[in-house]
């Protein structure tokens, strides 16, 4: 136990546990409304559409490549789906699996491009949201879709609690939809073999390939698996909306990348866990309505998010190189 512990005291969790408790202590004295369960339970829902894709961010980052196009591919995912299902009704499970293998096929346009023609994977998925995001906009018009399905808007909310101020607490779509997601790439990544394999491909892609890998399939599986979660991410930000906008979603890839990075991914592949990533978005979104509630123009929350992720990047930089140089000089 205590080696345990003092394993993890060395780690980038413990060290971005320490600034959020810091930053929550520092907010609950500074404002009213930041350490309440109204607001605490409006940022689990509200952030829940980038844990979800930052839940499938981390794989890709994991296995050595990158993807910024999962704003677009949510939105072609959300726009279609809610589209057929105001046509003809469906269901919850078609709904999801609609978006799913939207997601899924969009993914996976992304991982053939960048395998078999040996592009960048931040070149390909550049190109990709352009194009995928300039035909949503050119066959729909930019129209809304205000209409939903009564099933739909409602969506769930299990083991409702009111408080004195009569304010509903409960286990919305959101918060379910984000515990789940979490918990399937946890169990990915740690429980299959497959998990294992991506890790290698990220840490030595030429190594993996001599071991047997079959590096396509993988690419396959992770890309895919972030078209899966983009898929998942729209219907519960739709759901959260009550709307669908073809040009609201596309824009919010640095937050996702900032949530990951800040979770101590790499990009150069091969580091990361759910957990820290979990850490990340929950830094991001503690200080994202630390500044509103302190009344700091929205403007300066896109400076700040870039330079905690330089900064970060710049620590697990430095403390890659400080290993780097204990294993040389032993």
């Amino acid at each position: 136990m205590p080696e345990n512990f003092a394993r993890f005291r060395r780690s980038h969790e413990f060290w971005l546990l320490s600034v959020i408790l810091i930053l929550v202590v520092g907010l609950s004295v500074m404002t009213e409304g930041f350490l309440t369960l109204q607001n605490l339970f409006d940022l689990l829902t509200s952030y829940a559409f980038l844990g979800i894709l930052a839940s499938g961010l981390l794989v890709v980052l994991i296995s050595g490549g990158i993807d910024i196009s999962f704003t677009a591919t949510a939105s072609i995912a959300q726009y279609i789906t809610m589209l057929l299902a105001n046509k003809y009704g469906l269901n919850w499970f078609i709904v999801f699996a609609m978006a799913s293998v939207v997601g899924i096929a969009l993914g996976a346009i992304n991982a053939v491009l960048i395998d078999r023609l040996n592009i960048s994977s931040i070149i390909v998925s550049i190109a990709t949201l352009n194009i995928f995001y300039g035909l949503l906009v050119f066959i729909t018009g930019g129209k809304y879709i205000y209409s939903l399905p009564p099933w739909f808007s409602h969506g769930i909310y299990w083991f409702e609690y009111v408080d004195a101020d009569e304010i509903s607490y409960g286990i919305n779509l959101q918060i379910l939809a984000l515990a789940v997601m979490f918990t399937l790439t946890w169990l990915i990544l740690n429980r299959t073999n497959i998990g294992r394999q991506i890790y290698a491909l990220g840490g030595n892609r030429e190594a993996a390939q001599r071991l047997g890998f079959n590096v396509f399939r993988l690419n396959i599986l992770v890309y895919c698996y972030m078209g899966l979660t983009a898929g998942v991410a729209s219907l519960i930000q739709a759901q959260l909306a009550q709307s669908v906008a073809p040009t609201v979603l596309v824009g919010k890839e640095l937050d996702v990348l900032a949530a990951v990075v800040l979770g101590g991914a790499s990009l150069a592949g091969g580091v990361g866990t759910v957990f820290g990533t979990i850490l990340g978005l929950t830094l991001l979104a503690v200080m994202q309505n630390g500044l509103i509630l302190l009344g700091v123009s929205s403007y300066y929350s896109q400076f700040f998010v870039g330079l905690v992720i330089l900064l970060s990047v710049s620590a697990t930089a430095l403390s890659a190189r400080r290993k780097r140089k204990g294993v040389m000089t032993e």
